[in-house]
């Protein structure tokens, strides 16, 4: 089951009133969707965007109330292009936006994508389906210094000359094809202390893999402006983080941007109590910012 991170600090944040218009640029299995579209009734709507065909379908079959549904707007499609998404649905009025980044539990457990090292999957990574770009062609097609630069600067992991040269030296022999070769790979080409570390050796790899294939860095810059600019004024941006990188570039943002206030101090984490509930919600970090322009 997908449990919504950060929930009811989102809906503190946002704070949804009736009739008014939110956008959730990342529904996924809808659980923020669904906690907004409870309290912004009987006339206010939800925009909800996903890359991934799957979510928006889990989206609509998870909204079983029909009042509720009527005011949901899905749409497969990058929140990256989000001013041409709010143009093309005429949805206006926006009184707030959450940013969730984390990858759903569907996609890990469900997806078949290679998204988790613990199974034996292809090494696709891709939400959307029609993006040409792959793990593994980035693994079987890409030069040793690209993969150590998307080592080092997406999943910050300091053996990535040694893992970029490992898969070059493996794939002059045959093709990367699966999650446990890659897997076997990284085992290869860092130290045994590595091995034995608080988190599993191969995560970083992982990470940076699935950042590089879906351009999530380079839609994260895009998206913050667009959102700015749709919000009204005294509207909320919310967005929730899961690695430094992303919070880096939010919280940057937020100190640059002269419409808006800030206000999360220091951004929201979550409760013990909701770590215990949901592990995968343990490196979560919420920020909130309001347009004062």
């Amino acid at each position: 089951m997908h449990l919504p991170v950060l929930q009811k600090e989102v809906l503190q944040y946002l704070d949804p009133k009736e009739n008014e218009n939110f956008i959730d640029c990342t529904a996924g299995n809808g659980g923020h969707t669904t906690a907004i579209l409870g309290k912004n009734g009987p006339k206010g709507k939800v925009l909800g965007i996903d890359a991934d065909p799957e979510m928006i379908k889990n989206l609509i079959s998870r909204i079983s109330n029909i009042e509720q549904r009527r005011r949901l707007i899905p749409v497969c499609g990058s929140f990256a292009d989000l001013k041409e998404i709010t143009k093309k649905e005429n949805f206006k009025k926006v009184s707030g936006i959450l940013l969730d980044l984390g990858m759903s539990s569907w996609h890990l457990e469900e997806s078949g994508r290679g998204f988790t090292f613990q199974r034996t999957e292809p090494l696709d990574m891709r939400y959307n389906p029609q993006n040409p770009l792959t793990a593994a062609k980035i693994l079987n097609f890409w030069s040793e210094p690209e993969i150590e630069k998307i080592l080092r600067e997406y999943g910050e992991e300091r053996f990535a000359r040694s893992i970029s040269q490992e898969i070059i030296k493996t794939r002059r022999s045959s093709p990367i094809e699966n999650t446990q070769q890659l897997v076997k790979i990284i085992q290869r080409a860092v130290p045994r202390s590595y091995q034995k570390g608080k988190h599993h050796f191969a995560i970083r790899t992982f990470q940076a893999l699935r950042i590089a294939v879906n351009n999530e860095l380079g839609n994260l810059k895009k998206v913050l402006p667009q959102a700015v600019d749709i919000l009204m004024k005294e509207g909320i941006l919310t967005v929730i983080s899961f690695h430094s990188l992303e919070d880096r570039i939010v919280k940057n943002f937020f100190r640059e941007n002269p419409n808006l206030k800030i206000i999360t101090k220091k951004p929201m984490t979550p409760s013990q109590k909701e770590i215990k509930t949901n592990p995968r919600s343990r490196s979560s970090k919420l920020r909130a910012a309001e347009k004062s322009l």
